[in-house]
């Protein structure tokens, strides 16, 4: 589904041209909140209010200091939000461990038809649910809502793998004896999401733990803890109407001090977490140092590599989407453009004249393709950055000034002249900044890609069918996720989500993630006739 809306928003981005008006009149009053006006009406659906409980374990609280939540498109408060406290916090992690009691014991076919019910009520809610994340995060609805649509999609996935997982029976040394690999869970997975997909990673993981029979924690961004409470809702009113503990999937909003306390526990059987590569280090120190399970989704430096017999007019709008799609927040945006020499001069020209035309607004305006970044903070980094790469040699070729609009507005900004192993070109700045090298060889471009710290994803153009099998091999991309003729954005849920080196190494959703919420116990049984038919009563002649 991801791959799907990433190829209609890339279209979408070479055909608009105009640059729409700028976010209503002068902001209001700061104290009038949001969810209190009649536009924004539909957050009462989500079961979202003035102030809001941001823990839930089976039933609702929350005790810790007031956190209020912003809108990026306008810095207008939308509600408040209680997180939890540390005392709330071991609560939770209690009844967590309570409710794994019931639901391990229950049969993975059926714990994957309450995975299916959570996928049908997020289908009801999608286009509210969809809407807040724009209003929150500050991407575009169409993004909202496909992410929204990424949890469905790997809940209906994880519907069938309930069925299915399961060890192989293998050959055994011992005579008259088969040696059996038995999957079981984890217990209690925790995970620690992002701002910038506040629903989709956090289904990745869910709907996969669940099926597995493990029970969640989840703890979302500080800065995004109305989407978390929103889906929240949703999950428990299905585990509510199948009589199951609550606590199964459970919810503390929270800061720094809540994350550490996830990964110090040795109760956490699997501690997924998606940031920066600087936070993943510290968790995976933390635990590492209590020898526990980690899951990390980092950091990405992704770069596109387009070669002299490239389809330009495939290259001008995959570049343009994966380089501002999210306004440059995605962990997969393309931060790198290396273009033969061939090309370099056509290429750029057109891409800064797509730029242009890209038509920037409201996120939840159904026409804009380019919404705000996501904080202040955010906007000050896109400067620093960009002073940092003319430091170093760079040109500004388009962009790089903040947008007199209210919000957090920048022009996304495409930057040229610079060595391929510029300080700045190695640094993952989470904005829309685009770095253009140009390259000679194969060799040369292929080690531009594999020379930074991160391995995300990559990507080449090219019609050339021996050099994309050696794009694809061992001496090819050394990124997670490897690509041909599309952009490094987007990601199919069927597949592995994950990357390599300072990424992480962790893998998310399809094919055999699943194994990550599972531990792996070889058993060994001597054979007898009588003690399977015990378990498998069946007429006799069924069994010649």
């Amino acid at each position: 589904m991801q791959r799907v809306l990433t190829q209609r928003v890339a279209r979408l981005f070479a055909v608009r041209i105009k640059l729409s008006p700028s976010v209503g009149a002068a902001a209001v009053n700061m104290s009038t909140l949001l969810v209190n006006r009649p536009q924004y009406s539909w957050l009462r659906e989500l079961g979202l209010s003035e102030d809001n409980d941001g823990v839930y374990n089976g039933s609702w609280g929350g005790q810790g200091q007031v956190v209020t939540s912003y809108c990026p498109a306008n810095n207008e408060p939308i509600a408040r939000v209680r997180p939890a406290t540390m005392a709330e916090y071991e609560e939770t992690v209690q009844k967590a461990q309570e409710a794994w009691k019931v639901w391990a014991d229950v049969p993975a076919p059926k714990r994957g038809e309450v995975v299916r019910q959570i996928g049908d009520a997020l289908r009801g809610k999608i286009k509210a649910l969809g809407s807040l994340v724009s209003l929150e995060m500050g991407k575009i609805y169409v993004e909202g809502v496909g992410e929204v649509q990424e949890y469905v999609d790997v809940c209906d996935y994880a519907v069938g793998l309930s069925r299915m997982i399961g060890g192989p029976i293998l050959p055994s040394e011992r005579p008259g004896h088969a040696l059996i690999e038995q999957w079981n869970p984890v217990g209690l997975v925790g995970v620690i999401t992002a701002f910038n997909f506040p629903v989709a990673v956090y289904g990745w993981n869910n709907a996969i733990a669940l099926i597995c029979g493990n029970v969640c924690l989840w703890k979302g961004a500080p800065t995004t803890p109305l989407t978390s409470v929103a889906v929240t809702r949703i999950v428990a009113e299905v585990l509510e109407r199948n009589h199951l503990p609550g606590a199964i999937c459970s919810m503390t909003c929270g800061g720094a001090d809540i994350g550490t306390a996830m990964a110090k526990d040795e109760r956490v059987g699997l501690l997924s977490f998606t940031g920066s590569t600087q936070v993943g280090k510290q968790v995976a120190m933390m635990v590492q140092e209590r020898f526990g399970r980690q899951l990390l989704e980092l950091g990405g430096n992704n770069a596109i590599i387009v070669f002299e017999d490239a389809d330009l007019n495939l290259v001008v709008p995959s570049a343009v989407f994966a380089s501002v799609g999210t306004a440059g927040q995605r962990c997969t945006t393309t931060r790198r453009l290396m273009l033969h020499e061939s090309v370099h001069d056509d290429v750029v020209e057109r891409i800064a004249k797509a730029y242009k035309q890209i038509r920037i607004g409201d996120p939840w305006d159904p026409s804009t393709l380019y919404g705000p970044l996501h904080t202040k903070q955010a906007v000050q980094q896109y400067l620093a950055a960009i002073e940092q790469a003319k430091q170093q040699g760079g040109t500004l070729v388009c962009g790089g000034k903040i947008m007199d609009r209210p919000g957090n507005y920048v022009e996304p900004t495409i930057i040229t002249g610079l060595p391929h192993d510029a300080p700045i070109v190695h640094t993952e700045t989470f904005v829309p900044i685009l770095y253009v090298l140009k390259f000679k060889t194969e060799d040369e471009a292929f080690a531009w890609n594999n020379e930074v710290k991160q391995g995300l994803s990559s990507s080449i153009f090219t019609k050339d069918m021996g050099r994309v099998f050696r794009w694809l091999g061992p001496k090819g991309s050394d990124c997670g996720i490897v690509n041909v003729n599309i952009p490094t954005s987007g990601a199919e849920i069927g597949g592995a989500f994950g990357g390599e080196k300072h990424t992480g190494g962790g893998r998310e959703s399809g094919s055999d993630s699943w194994k990550q919420s599972s531990g792996n116990y070889p058993a060994c049984f001597k054979l007898n006739m009588e003690f399977i038919i015990h378990l498998f009563p069946m007429p006799h002649d069924a069994l010649c």
